[in-house]
């Protein structure tokens, strides 16, 4: 693996560590308005994104290298509806998405084909996730502000149910 490979995988795990710490803090905010379902799914959403990051991470020991943390940023933890919330999570979903493509095109370049078989397990994830939280979007945009449905909306995303662990 390429030192510059290697610094990117790196980067990428403080990337997925700071998604998890981001939906943690989107969890915090609907739970503390009481969209209690809405915090379920991003509990779950913060713990896959964990398990993301540790996938990289085992990745980058199993290639006998040393796996290097970064600091993390604080979460932002103000919103002003749930749809907000649900905003800024597909806004990062994308970010993810675009962090993904740049990392698999760097290892591309850099002919570091272990690390682009690793990455396209995250590429075909990423689709995954931002369709998810588009149509919850899109369900949340449908119905504005009315209560009955928001709550309709809440109890549906607190269904939510873990995901099957991810081959490492």
């Amino acid at each position: 693996m390429t030192s510059k490979v290697l610094d990117a995988i790196n980067q990428q795990i403080a990337n997925e560590f700071g998604s998890s710490f981001s939906y943690l803090g989107m969890a915090a905010w609907c739970e503390h308005h009481n969209f209690v379902g809405a915090g379920q799914w991003f509990r779950l959403q913060s713990a896959e994104e964990h398990t993301h990051a540790m996938r990289l991470f085992n990745f980058v020991l199993a290639r006998n290298h040393q796996a290097r943390l970064a600091a993390i940023e604080r979460p932002a933890g103000d919103f002003a509806s749930l749809l907000e919330v649900f905003e800024n999570a597909q806004a990062q979903e994308q970010s993810v998405s675009r962090q993904i493509d740049a990392l698999y095109q760097l290892a591309f370049e850099e002919k570091v084909f272990a690390a682009m078989a690793e990455l396209q397990w995250f590429i075909t994830e990423q689709v995954e996730e931002e369709k998810s939280v588009r149509e919850i979007v899109a369900k949340l945009r449908m119905v504005k502000d009315d209560p009955s449905s928001i709550l309709d909306i809440d109890r549906e995303l607190g269904a939510r149910r873990p995901a099957a662990p991810a081959a490492e």
